[in-house]
């Protein structure tokens, strides 16, 4: 049996035949191109920039096209580094703060601008000691929102070229020296205190202005409390004058129609008056009686007379008899 004879050619086919099928393997890889959502691909023909890809499959001319750019087009944070700041006022500050940005033009973001990241915050940067310079040291602590809607509006204008967006601009950190520091709490514990103060004395200063009004609707009301009862002691003088000239006159009526038992009434009324306020004294331990007590005695008898032929006691336009010790008729 004679042994078989390889030809030289047929080893060499084969491998062309494998590198042929890699090629074509490899080629059909280079122009499938699956874009994933939140991202664009820029197309490059033999090196100029043709179209952009969105997000899904697409299929590029075999060795003339080629992907240029990947692009996040999502909104994306850039720290901006801690920087020295002069203030109007010569107080130098350190500052930092973040940026916001979203890629609104894929090829513009990816030609326009060289390294557009370390672009975006060299700008930031220099806006911010732009911005923060032209400010007094007060105004950079109190005016944090102000300064971020500037620096937007000046970068985001300086950016739209690029075909980007910056959405926001924070500044994180504002850092005086140590030295300006310890003034800044010396100033404001001095404002504090004399806050304190200031409303300590508002609060006396309200307290005693309170008291003295309260003590003055005090006399006042005292005052109109003695108008008031003044106002009814003379009333009550003044009922009691007429009842007294009524009582009169009707005693001077009794007299002139010949009622002598009349000035006996009154004469007696009022003796006993004058006994009653002498026995009511506060420092009347002995009443002194007068000697013609019996006359007084006497009156009180007819007092009794003149009130039993008021009620029918006695008999009619007849004087009683007089008891001992009365008054003697005239």
């Amino acid at each position: 049996m004679e042994p078989e004879v390889l030809s030289p050619f047929s080893g060499g086919f084969e491998i062309f035949g494998v590198l042929l099928v890699v090629l074509a393997i490899v080629i059909l890889w280079s122009t499938v191109k699956i874009v994933p959502q939140g991202k664009n691909y820029t197309v490059e023909n033999f090196g100029r920039y043709t179209r952009t890809l969105a997000p899904g499959l697409h299929i590029l001319i075999p060795v003339m096209e080629r992907v240029g750019h990947r692009m996040n087009m999502k909104e994306q944070v850039l720290d901006i580094p801690s920087q020295d700041v002069i203030t109007r006022d010569n107080a130098m500050v350190r500052v930092n703060g973040v940026t916001f940005f979203q890629i609104l033009n894929a090829a513009r973001a990816a030609y326009e601008v060289d390294a557009l990241e370390p672009s975006i915050i060299n700008l930031t940067m220099t806006n911010i000691r732009t911005v923060m310079g032209s400010m007094d040291l007060d105004e950079l602590l109190s005016n944090r929102d102000q300064i971020n809607a500037k620096l937007l509006q000046v970068v985001d204008q300086a950016t739209e070229a690029w075909g980007i967006k910056v959405t926001r601009i924070e500044i994180k950190d504002i850092d005086p020296p140590r030295d300006l520091v310890d003034s800044m709490a010396r100033q404001m514990k001095a404002e504090r205190e004399k806050r304190a103060q200031i409303l300590e004395s508002e609060g006396l200063r309200q307290a005693a202005i309170l008291r003295a009004e309260g003590e003055k609707l005090a006399v006042v009301l005292e005052a109109e409390g003695r108008r008031e009862a003044a106002f009814r002691d003379a009333e009550a003088r003044e009922r009691a004058a007429e009842a007294e000239a009524k009582a009169t006159q009707l005693v001077s009526d009794a007299i002139a129609k010949g009622n002598v038992q009349a000035i006996n009434y009154f004469v007696a009324n009022n003796y006993v008056k004058a006994l009653e306020s002498l026995a009511k004294a506060p420092n009347q331990k002995v009443i002194l009686m007068p000697l013609e007590a019996s006359a007084v005695i006497g009156s009180l008898a007819g007092l009794a007379q003149i009130t039993g032929e008021a009620f029918g006691g006695g008999p009619s336009g007849q004087p009683a008899p007089a008891p001992r010790g009365s008054v003697p008729r005239a």
